[in-house]
């Protein structure tokens, strides 16, 4: 295979975020010559459309061993990386570049544009001003170790080979970053959907879709493993999504996957109020509001549940609405508490859509050096981003873990080539 031109310091596969920031940190601190491969037309896709097209950037966890308790999968090794470059970085990096990031009532951080375009220009900027050379349409496709060092690059559709002295991949969630891993020698842990709904056979719920409740305290049996979480639900029609439902299955990802999706759900919807707190407002409602009808009055701990879910949780209990509280019996006033502390909803599957937008897997994080991000297997290659078995919850996390890693390797890359 012929070997065009002189050989080029960097390449980094892959046009995303984590891509971006690599390359953007090389340039930036001396690197005389990057490349950045994004195999579409339309580098930066992701970022584009996350957040509904505002892009949630990070969150505002500011301690990073706080932060690194965000990812299911390399949470303790991260607690190197984020050391050096964390949100607050993040945040600043960003300013320095024109893009206010803005933090919301939950933590998450947008730009102030509420666009990500803002996010997207600023990245191309810093790219361009630094050097990078941005090479749309060109996929990696193979790659070969040269003895000595550095790398034989080949592009999709050219018959001719780049040399690299270096060598980033950070091809996201993408099968070819994993395959080329593996050729390379690495181990890969076999990615599986991440931050997805589920899907529940409850019909008296499912007629509830759209309504939203929190908190609701959530406890997942997927064999016989345990999962707790606690937040928003939302109600949809084939079963359950929202915050709290996304970070349940971003943490029982593996296991249900190897469950085949097949589990049980049990709710608090009193957001995790002891049975025996609950027990005792029920009861004291019946001198409290006597005379009150089920459907009209509440006791203070019920009033934050919304009245649609109320009146489907009397029903489902068998409780005719319009009965006073007086008249409540006790069958049914355990039926009712059951249904509010320990509602029990049988997982069937994941949510339809294909919604998932994270994978739980990638590069074995014990063959790469997390303080530079180089492999422990070939030297001057370096990973960042989803490639790594790496992954967060949503709300800004996985981005965070981007910048993070996209940083500290463009600084390995240029220290060791300036």
């Amino acid at each position: 295979m012929p070997e065009a031109g002189s050989p080029v310091p960097l390449v980094v596969a892959g046009g995303g975020a984590a891509g971006f920031m690599a390359a953007i940190t090389a340039a930036e601190a001396g690197v005389p010559q990057v490349q950045l491969w994004e195999a579409t037309a339309e580098p930066l896709s992701k970022v584009r459309i996350s957040g509904g097209g505002r892009c949630n950037v990070t969150h505002a966890c500011w301690d990073p061993r706080e932060l690194v308790g965000h990812y299911p999968r390399g949470s303790r090794p991260l607690r190197g990386p984020f050391s050096r470059f964390a949100a607050g970085d993040a945040v600043a990096w960003f300013a320095d570049r024109g893009v206010e990031l803005v933090e919301e009532a939950d933590g998450r951080m947008f730009p102030a544009s509420n666009r990500s375009s803002s996010v997207i220009e600023a990245l191309r900027q810093a790219a361009r001003s630094a050097g990078v050379q941005l090479l749309p349409k060109r996929a990696l496709q193979g790659v070969r170790p040269i003895e000595g060092g550095g790398f034989a690059l080949q592009a999709r559709g050219d018959s001719t080979s780049v040399v690299a002295q270096r060598l980033l991949l950070a091809t996201g969630g993408h099968p070819s970053g994993r395959q080329l891993a593996q050729a390379l020698g690495h181990q890969v842990v076999a990615p599986v959907p991440s931050l997805f709904t589920l899907r529940v056979q409850a019909p008296w719920l499912n007629a509830l879709a759209g309504l939203s409740q929190s908190p609701v305290a959530m406890e997942l049996s997927v064999g016989e493993e345990r999962f707790r979480q606690q937040g928003i639900v939302l109600l949809t029609h084939w079963g359950l999504s929202g915050p709290g439902v996304l970070r349940l299955t971003a943490f029982a990802a593996r296991a249900l996957q190897q469950q085949r999706y097949l589990a049980e759900l049990r709710l608090n919807w009193c957001g995790g109020v002891n049975e025996s707190v609950v027990r005792d407002e029920l009861s004291q409602a019946r001198q409290g509001l006597a005379k009150k009808q089920l459907a009209n009055g509440r006791p203070e701990l019920l009033m934050p549940l919304r009245r649609r879910l109320w009146l489907a949780l009397l029903q489902q209990a068998g409780l005719d609405p319009a009965l006073s509280w007086a008249e409540l019996p006790r069958r049914g006033e355990q039926a009712l508490l059951e249904l509010l502390v320990r509602c029990r909803l049988p997982v069937t599957g994941r949510g339809p859509f294909g919604e998932e937008f994270v994978t739980a897997g990638g590069v074995e994080l014990g063959e790469v050096n997390l303080s530079s991000m180089e492999s422990r297997l070939v030297g001057g290659l370096y990973f960042a981003g989803e490639l790594l078995d790496i992954d967060g919850v949503t709300g800004g996390f996985n981005f965070q873990h981007c910048w993070s890693s996209g940083w500290i390797a463009g600084q390995a890359i240029a220290k060791g080539l300036t």
